[in-house]
């Protein structure tokens, strides 16, 4: 549900920062510190790259012509201290399909990842009886209307959603719906799927989150 992505980056402190954002804003954030780690990462369960070009090991235009040369289809964008444009093109003749130059704001490689995945056709939206839900645009759409969603609610409906019909269990929704370590009270879950129920009931939907007590919530 969640596109992957492989993040490419050997600052331990901006991959850390880069890895939390990206799962913040509904994406799956695989850290690879080095060239070799990300080749070895790197296939069909990752959706997308986010590649630093100035990696200790290696170029990281030279990971890219290894990862096109080993059949990854994906889209690759290259983060990089270099603002020349000898140096953006040289990236794109590697294979890489965007260039968001250092220093640079997590909203911005956002968007740009959002763009790519959609060009390349990546991240296919996913639907639920009357639920379309676009991990792309990250937006929900019931029957045709647009539904406003924060990054929390998308993630936990998407959670729902995958699991159609069953119980999924309160601590699956935590871990869907919030980054690693984050003190989720019973209360805050509570108060997310309140408002999720309430968009959902009010779009017209014909699904509704309901509740197993003591275990957890369907989507039905």
């Amino acid at each position: 549900m969640r596109p992957t992505l492989l993040v490419v980056e050997d600052d331990h402190a901006l991959r850390d920062v880069l890895v939390r954002g990206l799962r913040e804003e509904g994406f799956e954030a695989v850290p690879a510190q080095d060239g070799a780690t990300a080749l070895r990462l790197v296939g069909d369960a990752v959706d997308a790259v986010v590649l630093d070009v100035g990696l200790p090991d290696a170029d990281g235009r030279d990971v890219c012509q290894a990862m096109r040369a080993n059949g990854f289809p994906g889209p690759v964008v290259f983060l990089t201290a270099h603002h020349r444009l000898g140096d953006r093109l040289g990236g794109f003749s590697a294979g890489g399909d965007d260039y968001v130059p250092k220093p640079f704001h997590l909203s911005e490689l956002t968007a740009r990842v959002r763009a790519v995945l959609k060009r390349s056709g990546a991240a296919a939206p996913t639907a639920a009886g009357d639920l379309v839900l676009d991990p792309v645009r990250h937006s929900l759409t019931v029957r045709g209307v647009e539904v406003a969603l924060t990054p929390t609610e998308f993630r936990l409906l998407a959670a729902l959603m995958s699991g159609l019909g069953t119980v999924v269990r309160r601590r699956e929704l935590v871990r869907a719906g919030w980054p690693d370590g984050a003190q989720v009270s019973d209360n805050t879950l509570d108060q997310y799927l309140s408002r999720l129920r309430r968009k959902i009931r009010d779009a017209g939907s014909g699904l509704t989150i309901s509740t197993a007590r003591g275990i957890g919530h369907r989507l039905s």
